[in-house]
C-alpha cells in the first residue's frame, strides 16, 4: 500500500478513504489457551497495534495509565501504540513476562500459547499488527491508548458474533489459508473498533481527523492523498477546496496544525520511504512518482526529513 496508485472508492469521503487504507500486516497471531490462575505481561512493542479478542472465559486487561478492563466473550480491545499491558485471570494473579513463556510455533506468524494453573479456562485471539500506509499511521496516531468494545447494538451484534466464531474456528483448526483469513477478519475488527470510537469520542473531532471531516479542507486533503505526484500549490489546493487562497491557508493550518505545503511534503516523503525498500526502480523514477522533478531535489528533501539518503535507506 505504499504507492499513490492504490485504488480508492470512487465516491469515498476523505475519512472513509483513510479507513480504506487501514490494512494490517500480520506480524504475529497467537491463540492463547489459559487456565486460572494465569497472567501475561506484554512489554512495549514499538510501531505496532495489538488486538485482543476473548472467545471463551474472561480476562482482565491492564494498560499502563488506564483503568483495568474486564473482557468477556465477544469483548474486543485494541491497543494502537504498542503500550505495555497485562492480561490476567484476576487482578491479583501473577503476570509472567510474555517472552519467558513457551509457545508452540505453528508457522512463522502463528503460534499457540498454553499457560496457567489448571482452573477456569479463557481463550484469547491475540494479534500483533503493523499498519502499512501513511494515512493509516496518521489515523492510528490520533487513537487513544486503548479502545474497548464490549457492547454492540442489535445490528452489530450478529455480524460480530459470527466474525468472532469464524476467527475462533480458523484459529482452532489451522486449515490451509487460515492465517490469511484471520488477518483479513482482523482488518475488519480493527476498522469497526475505530469507527465506533470515531462516532462517539470528543478526541475524534480535533486535529487531522477534524480536517478530514471538514467539507472544504477535507477535499484538499483527499486531492493530496489521491495524487501526491501532482504539482500542487496553495492556490491549486484552495481551488480544490472552493476557497480563496488566504482563507484556505489559514483554515488548513488551524485544523491540521501545519501548512498545506508542509503537509504535502511530509506526505510525499512518507510514501516514498515506505515505497523505497519494495522496489529496484531508479531513484529518478521514484522521485517523479512522488512529485519531485529531479532525483537531486528528491534526495535533498528526503535526507532533510529523515537524516538519511533514499539510496542508503534502500
Amino acid at each position: 500500500m505504499s504507492t499513490p496508485s492504490l485504488p480508492l472508492p470512487p465516491a469515498g469521503d476523505p475519512l472513509g478513504e483513510a479507513l480504506h487504507l487501514l490494512h494490517m500486516t500480520g506480524t504475529l497471531y497467537c491463540r492463547a489457551e489459559c487456565t486460572a490462575p494465569w497472567g501475561v505481561a506484554v512489554p512495549h512493542l514499538d510501531g505496532v497495534m495489538t488486538l485482543q479478542v476473548v472467545t471463551a472465559g474472561e480476562a482482565w486487561l491492564e494498560v499502563d495509565g488506564e483503568e483495568p478492563l474486564l473482557l468477556r466473550p465477544g469483548s474486543m480491545s485494541l491497543i494502537p501504540h504498542g503500550t505495555p499491558h497485562r492480561l490476567r485471570s484476576d487482578p491479583d494473579a501473577r503476570a509472567d513476562p510474555l517472552f519467558d513463556l513457551p509457545v508452540e510455533k505453528v508457522s512463522g506468524r502463528y503460534e499457540i500459547l498454553r499457560h496457567g494453573g489448571g482452573g477456569a479456562r479463557t481463550n484469547v485471539m491475540y494479534g500483533v499488527m503493523e499498519v502499512d500506509h501513511v494515512a493509516a499511521r496518521r489515523l492510528a496516531g490520533q487513537l487513544p491508548a486503548v479502545l474497548h468494545l464490549d457492547s454492540w447494538n442489535a445490528d452489530d451484534a450478529g455480524w460480530l458474533g459470527s466474525t468472532l466464531r469464524f476467527i475462533a474456528r480458523e484459529a482452532a483448526e489451522l486449515r490451509p489459508g487460515g492465517e490469511t483469513v484471520i488477518t483479513r477478519l482482523a482488518d475488519i475488527l480493527v476498522i469497526q473498533a475505530i469507527r465506533a470510537w470515531l462516532d462517539s469520542a470528543p478526541d475524534a473531532r480535533v486535529g487531522w481527523l477534524a480536517a478530514l471531516r471538514d467539507d472544504q479542507v477535507g477535499r484538499a486533503l483527499r486531492s493530496i492523498h489521491r495524487a501526491p505526484e501532482r504539482d500542487w500549490s496553495v492556490q491549486s489546493l484552495a481551488r480544490e477546496a472552493g476557497m480563496s487562497r488566504s482563507a484556505f491557508a489559514a483554515r488548513f493550518t488551524t485544523l491540521v496544525g501545519e501548512s498545506a505545503m508542509r503537509y504535502l511534503t511530509e506526505w510525499r516523503l512518507q510514501l516514498a520511504r515506505a515505497h523505497l525498500p519494495r522496489t529496484t526502480e531508479p531513484l529518478s523514477t521514484t522521485a517523479r512518482r512522488f512529485g519531485y522533478q529531479s532525483e537531486a531535489a528528491f534526495s535533498r528533501a528526503f535526507k532533510r526529513e529523515f537524516g538519511i539518503s533514499p539510496g542508503r535507506l534502500r
